[in-house]
């Protein structure tokens, strides 16, 4: 039974993983390595020591620690951004795709 309490439709994973970044941009595609917090099968958090701008467009890739398990690879992009403290951003991503 869902616990009406959270009104999500899918269930988070608390998670504490490297995930490489990639920002999609038509001139520059930067690349960084962020912490992933949590992830759902719609979305995910990142924590970060700088901002992204909401509406941004990323690629993100978590390696699995299994071989038999293969790599997330999702598209998505900024829905939220919270500053926690100083030089520590927790920024949401809606993923729209899977690799």
């Amino acid at each position: 039974m869902v616990n009406f309490d959270d009104k999500r439709n899918f269930y988070r994973m608390l998670l504490n993983s490297e995930v490489k970044v990639t920002i999609i941009d038509d001139e520059i595609n930067s690349e960084f390595v962020a912490t992933c917090r949590d992830l759902s099968a719609t979305g995910m958090a990142i924590e970060m020591s700088h901002p992204l701008e909401m509406g941004t467009r990323i690629k993100a890739k978590i390696e699995s620690a299994n071989a038999a398990v293969q790599a997330l690879d999702v598209k998505g992009k900024v829905v939220r951004l919270e500053e926690e403290s100083t030089d520590l951003y927790l920024v949401g991503i809606a993923i729209d795709d899977m690799d």
